[in-house]
């Protein structure tokens, strides 16, 4: 079992994002990076003022930018395009299909700003569809690290990995719950609490809502089992059908749409033998402009409407 808590400590991704850059930056030369106009944003800027050679701003031209990151790829560098997830996925579809995935280049896709709390920007800049594009496109990984401190295990275990990556996260600083780095492994889940009445399976910020999720059911005596799901392509199935054995009944929370996105991957995974299901997220409408944290309760993305439906989904089953 992994060693996770959360504690009081909040931390950016972004920032783990672009201390890993760094790291990587000096240990391999062939590390480059490359954003829309939006350096500051994403935090790719620290990596440019130190590896300005290696640091390319595409101006407001995600598509180029692909274009840009895919020829990198072809001369043997390992490149890093980042940007809004509503630009980095949406707006250079085709380009992202046919020149990165198609050719399975080595293109490292890192998006912030995705989910509903990127808050006061609205339902245009609110990327809740990107898992489910980027899930459809073959050779493509998709991963949603849970905080900081995964971050930075993450980037350096995709640059090691040829071929193209999506790594989705969000604007909003989050609760620090891994207390050490690990050796990321791609495809893997981590069993973060090991109940064997209904498994939580979780993914990028919302892993920090089904631990307090899981604190709430313990006091009313319902022990969940927490599963963190960084991996959502490809799934870690082997995980998903344990946990499907063992506790009969299975939730997914996402700050994504239910659509397309981890719920999906975790049905697929259950093959021939479902079991019952609820899905935490975003239900097929557009959000809207508000606080980050007032979003997230009003579109139900909260360890307590996790825990609500938890014990409802016990009931319904018994």
């Amino acid at each position: 079992m992994v060693d996770a808590k959360i504690t009081d400590k909040m931390r950016n991704l972004r920032d783990g994002y672009s201390s890993a850059l760094i790291k990587l930056g000096y240990a391999n030369e062939n590390v480059v990076v490359l954003d829309a106009d939006l350096a500051l944003s994403t935090k790719t800027k620290r990596f440019g003022t130190i590896f300005p050679e290696r640091f390319f701003d595409c101006g407001i031209s995600e598509a180029n930018m692909m274009g840009m990151a895919a020829g990198l790829a072809t001369c043997g560098k390992i490149s890093f395009a980042s940007s809004f997830a509503v630009f980095a996925t949406g707006r250079c579809y085709d380009q992202i299909r046919q020149s990165i995935a198609y050719p399975e280049l080595n293109v490292k896709i890192v998006a912030t700003h995705a989910g509903i709390s990127v808050g006061g920007d609205g339902a245009s800049h609110q990327m809740l569809e990107d898992i489910a594009l980027m899930r459809a496109l073959p050779n493509m990984r998709v991963i949603a690290p849970a905080d900081a401190v995964e971050v930075e295990d993450v980037i350096p275990a995709i640059a090691a990995e040829p071929g193209p990556f999506y790594v989705r996260m969000g604007r909003a600083d989050t609760p620090i719950i891994f207390r050490r780095h690990m050796k990321f492994r791609v495809g893997k889940a981590k069993l973060l609490r090991g109940g064997n009445d209904i498994t939580i399976i979780s993914t990028g910020t919302m892993t920090a809502e089904a631990l307090k999720a899981y604190e709430l059911l313990r006091k009313d005596g319902v022990e969940a089992r927490v599963i963190h799901m960084p991996t959502v392509k490809p799934v870690d199935k082997r995980e998903v059908m344990k946990a499907a054995k063992d506790t009969g009944c299975i939730i997914t929370c996402e700050e994504h749409s239910v659509i397309g996105g981890l719920g999906g991957a975790v049905a697929r995974a259950m093959g021939d033998n479902p079991v019952p299901m609820k899905r935490i997220g975003i239900h097929d409408v557009f959000g809207e402009s508000g606080d980050a944290w007032e979003l997230m309760e009003k579109y139900g993305l909260t360890a307590e409407n996790i825990a609500k439906t938890a014990k409802k989904l016990i009931k319904e089953r018994k």
